[in-house]
């Protein structure tokens, strides 16, 4: 016989991903849903509050049941008893060990038909005697319930009625609650009388259906109520919660810019006063941006016609400056040194006025970027190489580290080396004359250059404001390279033309670190290849680097293929 075996695999590795997935949603909209939320603490609330509630009413119901049955048992049972021992009691004394144990089995019966219990024994008092009448147990009755602690109670207090809680035998081997109650009998007998214990059994199976029967019906109608306060509660919620999902996510599209949108307004209640007051104000906040986009505009326009209308006096007073700066032999020193001063402020604010001009381009949107394949490697060479005076003047040694980016990348190539002589021209201002180290790496997806100077650093407020326009760290510091203050606001506006980043980090007495990350092929820029926090950075010493020996200037590499 042949058959086919297929082999399931165990769901538990499904059931896990599929119980994660489920939490996180339910996280997710436990955080995001106000509605959700509500609701979900109201009936835990109301599950809690109808829990407590429907023990107690089952605990106070069950004690209830217990007591009435039990005051119905012991007064059924008393009034059994006295019967029988009123029945004894004119009983005519008698010799006939026969006739006392027909005397005996008449109580029985007396008893049985006088109360509804069908348990019955009578067990003498003190050593047998063959004159007294012989015990009688019930066929059902079981010796066992009779526990010693209420024989010994029965048989010391002979006016008394005792009670036990105890087990009954019932059908298919079953055990029903019941009480068993005892009493004192007593018979007459030839020599005086005769003391008997009575027990008689009761179930209490009427009275535990019934609370069964209740316990039931308690838990399902707190069930019902519970979906019922939660079917409210929705309701509710919801004819609360959708006006305030619908603000939420018209202030959202509205703080995304799109100045258009309002609330409508419904009724007089407080939701329609809260609507109305969202579109005053959103009425009120775009006629004020309007203004100030109107205002920034002519600002815009005055700041670029200024720039225009200035290049041509500029032009013949910077003609004029080099003429009289090439002739500043021929005067006296002071002359001379004034025609100097002449000629650098004029250079200074020419470049300024380039500045300016490119800021007004940006704010315009009339940016248009010139891209070819471009080694960046190769383009921070250059860079270095060109910059190579001036950082012998301030006593710097530059080290190119580039693992990667020789590969050519499509870029503005003029944009990219002012970005990167702008970040060295800084690092050598600021550098105090130490080691810079200049990195350029590269992965799939982009190409990255980092600017790192072990200089003075900045606190954490100067660092959320570098890329600010005229801003400066230190502004009792003088510029050494003719700095106009808006070489970093240009270098990060060159970046995101790009679809770039430029980050720093920096912190006081362990220098800065600024880093260029560029797209390849107009890929989403991801992570950078190189990490904004330097490697250095824990020990914060040039050893970590191997920078304690001379660097020459700009020769100084370390290359790699990618």
């Amino acid at each position: 016989m042949t058959g086919a075996v297929r082999t399931l695999a165990s769901p538990r590795g499904w059931n896990t991903r599929d119980w994660r997935a489920t939490r996180d949603r339910l996280i997710t909209l436990w955080r995001r849903s106000l509605r959700f939320r509500t609701i979900v603490i109201t009936v835990a609330l109301t599950a809690t509050t109808i829990l407590v509630t429907c023990l107690a009413m089952a605990l106070v119901i069950q004690n209830e049941l217990f007591t009435a049955r039990k005051d119905q048992v012991l007064l059924e049972a008393q009034r059994a008893t006295a019967s029988a021992q009123a029945t004894l009691d004119a009983a005519v004394d008698s010799t006939d060990p026969a006739a006392a144990q027909t005397l005996m089995n008449g109580i029985a019966t007396r008893l049985s038909q006088q109360s509804s219990s069908d348990l019955i024994a009578l067990y003498r008092i003190g050593p047998p005697s063959p004159l007294a009448p012989q015990p009688f147990i019930s066929p059902t009755f079981e010796s066992r319930l009779v526990t010693p602690e209420l024989r010994t109670q029965v048989q010391s207090s002979p006016d008394l009625q005792w009670w036990q809680s105890v087990a009954l035998p019932a059908e298919n081997d079953r055990e029903v609650p019941g009480i068993l109650v005892g009493h004192q009998l007593r018979f007459p007998a030839q020599d005086g009388v005769d003391y008997y214990e009575l027990y008689m059994g009761y179930d209490l199976a009427s009275a535990a259906q019934t609370l069964s029967f209740v316990q039931v019906l308690l838990w399902v109608v707190g069930l019902i109520l519970v979906v019922l306060i939660g079917a409210i509660a929705w309701v509710v919620l919801r004819s609360v919660t959708t006006p305030i999902a619908d603000a939420a996510e018209t202030s959202a599209k509205f703080a995304a810019g799109d100045l258009g949108v309002r609330l409508p307004v419904r009724g007089e209640d407080e939701l329609a006063t809260l609507n109305r007051s969202f579109n005053a104000m959103a009425d009120s906040i775009e006629s004020q941006i309007k203004e100030l986009a109107d205002l920034s505009l002519v600002q815009q326009r005055f700041v670029s016609d200024v720039s225009h209308e200035l290049r041509t006096p500029l032009t013949t007073i910077k003609l004029a400056a080099d003429m009289i700066n090439d002739q500043r032999e021929e005067f006296d020193p002071v002359t001379g040194r004034a025609a100097e001063l002449l000629h650098a402020q004029v250079q200074r604010f020419e470049v300024l006025l380039t500045d300016l001009l490119e800021i007004s381009r940006y704010d315009a949107g009339s940016v248009q970027l010139e891209l070819e394949p471009t080694s960046l490697a190769s383009l921070a060479e250059d860079v270095i190489a060109s910059m190579e005076q001036l950082a012998e003047k301030h006593g710097t040694d530059v080290r190119l580290v580039a693992p990667g980016g020789y590969t050519p990348v499509d870029m503005d190539a003029r944009r990219i080396r002012r970005i990167v002589r702008n970040l060295l021209g800084n690092a050598i201002e600021h550098g105090e004359g130490r080691p810079i180290v200049v990195s350029v790496d590269s992965d799939r997806d982009a190409v990255a250059l980092g600017v790192r100077d072990f200089g003075l650093g900045m606190r954490a407020e100067d660092v959320d404001r570098v890329f600010d326009r005229f801003w400066r760290a230190d502004p009792s510091r003088v510029r050494t390279i003719g700095g106009t203050g808006l070489g970093l606001s240009i270098a990060l506006g060159d970046a995101r033309l790009h679809g770039g980043t430029l980050a720093v980090w920096s912190e006081p007495g362990h220098g800065s670190n600024f880093v260029l990350t560029l797209p390849r092929d107009g890929r989403p820029l991801g992570s950078s290849p190189l990490p904004l926090v330097p490697d250095d950075e824990q020990g914060g010493t040039l050893e970590a680097l191997g920078l304690t020996q001379p660097i020459s200037l700009g020769r100084t590499t370390t290359r790699g293929t990618t």
